[in-house]
């Protein structure tokens, strides 16, 4: 199982000083934040995709590709990448250059973004999101797996004879999550190409990210990709820890507050019960992460959301220390309860060896 974290970059003011970071601070901060996410022992580190203020991360591969020149193992992803408004030309292209910069520690997460204005800015109607995330990743799925390619589609202008470079590392195509809150047709995408899916776990109840999750399953199955439970899923969550749990939540009560995306709705409290945020200590971090496998069954990949809200990097930082701590205790317990037929998280390497395997199966039987 893999964990990591995952950021949206926003550049938001610290309730307790009302410094507001500078952009260029904020996006230094995140490269600290993925440096001390290898160095505490985590896999995996995914930058979100916006284009607009009050967020910095406009060009996820870029950063990614800086980040991949100073880290050794981590796996760099997206959280995620627009499929809607972006060229799906220009992401396989973008992509493989990564993989080749990272030698293969890269995947990506699709998805079709949650500001709404992004559409127009690129040319594009959000009333066609559903269709455009459909038509474009088919799009995208056959530029990395054919060498050349002829295509027609509603939504761009046709490819004949088109070959995008440079090609996958090794012949292997990022692995892709598609990434969804609310849209069973997203899940019923990833189903469909045996790709990972991946619901944020953030603002809803676990009763609606079950229904999400099992949809993706059955549906998984339903295309013959394996039975429901070997599915690919990931999970995201929300902590903040001390080591008592009340400094915790006086701590980050005010960040709460007066963070855009909770300020002046449920209180702390409210919000911890009926969502996986979880603010108090490393045990209670642990128990409460271990209880998402009650309603997402085994899954892949856990990322936490932890510098949002104004948190000042000093702070992310020790988070992460203390995150790093309570990681191998999860993965033990997580391997302790997992059925033994469920399938590894994907990587490069292990895609490679499937891709070789099916090569080999396909000579023999010739």
């Amino acid at each position: 199982m893999q964990f990591g974290i995952f950021t949206v970059g926003d550049v938001t003011p610290d309730p307790t000083t009302g410094r507001t970071p500078t952009e260029h601070e904020r996006i230094k901060a995140m490269v600290r934040i993925a440096l001390k996410a290898e160095e505490v022992g985590l896999d995996v580190f995914a930058t979100g995709e916006h284009h607009n203020p009050p967020f910095v991360p406009s060009s996820p591969t870029t950063m990614l590709g800086y980040i991949a020149a100073r880290t050794e193992r981590l796996i760099l992803s997206t959280a995620t990448t627009l499929i809607t408004t972006n060229d799906p030309v220009k992401i396989a292209e973008d992509f493989a250059m990564l993989q080749h910069l990272a030698d293969g520690r890269v995947d990506l997460m699709l998805g079709r973004g949650n500001t709404p204005p992004v559409y127009p800015w690129f040319g594009q109607d959000i009333r066609q999101g559903i269709p455009l995330a459909i038509e474009n990743y088919a799009l995208l799925h056959k530029l990395w797996r054919e060498d050349v390619v002829d295509w027609q589609g509603r939504f761009r202008t046709p490819l004949q004879g088109f070959t995008a470079t440079p090609r996958p590392l090794d012949g292997v195509p990022p692995f892709v999550w598609h990434g969804s809150i609310r849209s069973p047709q997203i899940a019923e995408q990833a189903a469909y190409y045996g790709d990972g899916f991946f619901h944020n776990n953030i603002f809803w109840p676990p009763e609606h990210t079950k229904r999400m999750v099992e949809l993706y399953r059955e549906r998984f199955a339903h295309y013959g990709h394996g039975e429901p439970h070997q599915a690919i899923v990931g999970l995201g969550g929300q902590v903040f820890m001390r080591k008592n749990s009340q400094d915790a939540v006086r701590e980050f009560r005010p960040y709460f507050d007066h963070a855009p995306v909770y300020g002046g709705g449920p209180s702390l409290e409210e919000f911890s019960a009926q969502t996986p945020l979880t603010v108090g200590s490393p045990q209670q971090v642990i128990e409460r992460t271990l209880s998402f496998r009650e309603y997402a069954g085994d899954y892949q990949r856990q990322l936490f959301l932890m510098d949002h809200a104004g948190l000042p990097l000093k702070t992310v930082l020790e988070q992460l220390d203390m995150l790093g701590e309570i990681v191998p205790v999860l993965r033990k317990e997580f391997a302790a309860m997992r059925a033994p037929d469920v399938p590894d998280a994907p990587t490069h390497e292990s895609l490679k060896a499937a891709q070789r395997e099916a090569t080999d199966e396909n000579t023999d039987t010739r």
